[in-house]
């Protein structure tokens, strides 16, 4: 079954943790928390002390996406503060194998994110320390943006990639995840759907995870 990954950037700040919770009793598989820094990325959202909070008062698994510049430096803080899966970016690190490596020593699950305009050629040499890969279908930085068109046929390559690798690895995609788009990413490959406004914005969570999920009509 897909897999929703509920994006707190969606969520109303001020009531993060009551949010949290009620993304977990719609259903949710997982939290999936943007960390940016406003340099990689044009915003800032939130640091490891939000993560914390909300690791405190729900327990699904938090899927932590740094958006920022030298992750390396900022891991351990984040692994701390309750990360389960933890994903940096390739184009962020000139020494990935060794920052993935590092993420999983720490006890995390290592993730790699891919913006839409980086080929795939970045997972090749990787897919051994690797447990996600998250293929950005909008630019990062900002929530609520449409599906860039061209990342379904990179998620189907990347599915197939995947697959080659004999190893579980989560596809995750993340922007612009709609019931309009969800079929198409489903049928491309992607077993880890990050939905924000259409999970925050809907008066039924639960309904809108069924519908991203194709359970439902």
């Amino acid at each position: 079954m897909t897999a929703i990954s509920a994006s707190m950037l969606a969520s109303n700040f001020a009531r993060m943790g009551e949010e949290a919770c009620r993304m977990q009793a719609a259903g949710a598989d997982f939290l999936h928390m943007d960390v940016m820094d406003g340099r990689f990325v044009p915003n800032i959202s939130f640091g490891a002390d939000v993560i914390r909070a909300v690791h405190a008062v729900c327990s699904l698994p938090l899927d932590v996406h740094l958006m920022v510049e030298d992750p390396d430096r900022y891991a351990e803080t984040f692994v701390r503060a309750g990360a389960t899966f933890l994903t940096v970016h390739a184009e962020c690190t000139p020494h990935l194998q060794r920052a993935l490596r590092h993420i999983r020593d720490l006890g995390a699950r290592p993730g790699l994110a891919l913006n839409p305009a980086t080929p795939l050629d970045a997972v090749r040499y990787v897919l051994d320390d690797i447990d996600l890969l998250l293929v950005m279908t909008v630019n990062p930085g900002f929530g609520g943006q449409k599906l860039i068109p061209a990342t379904v046929e990179k998620t189907r390559e990347a599915a197939q990639l995947l697959r080659s690798s004999g190893r579980e690895i989560h596809l995750e995609v993340d922007g612009g995840v709609a019931e309009s788009t969800a079929a198409l990413l489903r049928g491309a490959g992607a077993d880890v759907l990050v939905a924000g406004s259409a999970l925050f914005g809907a008066k039924d969570p639960a309904a809108a995870m069924a519908v991203l999920r194709g359970q439902t009509a």
